[in-house]
């Protein structure tokens, strides 16, 4: 199905909660909302996005600039609707955070992933990312990922 319009992009709010995690498990085809809780659109909305076309809810971006690395960004979950793929709107979800991180004075952007997730390894070394990994027990034995990183321009 082809999308009805162009995306329209805002900041998060914390409301959007309850939208985005009531579809992250279709969008997935799998169970994946355990990986998005509530705490993220709670403290780090300002620094998240929503896009919205007609058909509503089309893509979203959460991420945070880190408190405890003073240089650097995370994107935590970036989800797009099926209708609304292959259009560039994760590329465009993903520019304004890397707008959005440099303003702020950071230089670097950070992501992880599955070592299964060949979609997100191909997209993020499309968007300039170094890719690492697979890193043995990243986040817990035996719980290998992809560590992704991609450099800012200074201001």
């Amino acid at each position: 199905m082809a999308m009805s319009e162009t995306p329209r992009l805002r900041s998060a709010k914390r409301d959007d909660y309850d939208r985005i995690v009531g579809v992250v498990d279709d969008w997935w085809g799998r169970p994946i909302s355990s990986s998005l809780p509530r705490l993220f659109l709670d403290h780090f909305h300002r620094t998240s996005l929503v896009a919205e076309d007609g058909d509503g809810l089309a893509g979203f971006l959460i991420g945070l600039l880190s408190p405890s690395m003073p240089d650097s960004a995370y994107i935590h979950f970036v989800g797009v609707a099926p209708r609304a793929r292959r259009g560039g709107l994760a590329r465009g979800l993903y520019q304004w955070f890397f707008d959005l991180a440099a303003a702020e004075g950071r230089t670097k952007v950070k992501a992880i992933t599955s070592p299964r997730n060949q979609r997100s390894i191909a997209f993020h070394t499309a968007m300039g990312f170094t890719v690492t990994g697979p890193v043995a027990d990243y986040d817990g034995p035996a719980v290998d990922r992809i560590v992704f990183q991609r450099e800012l321009p200074l201001p």
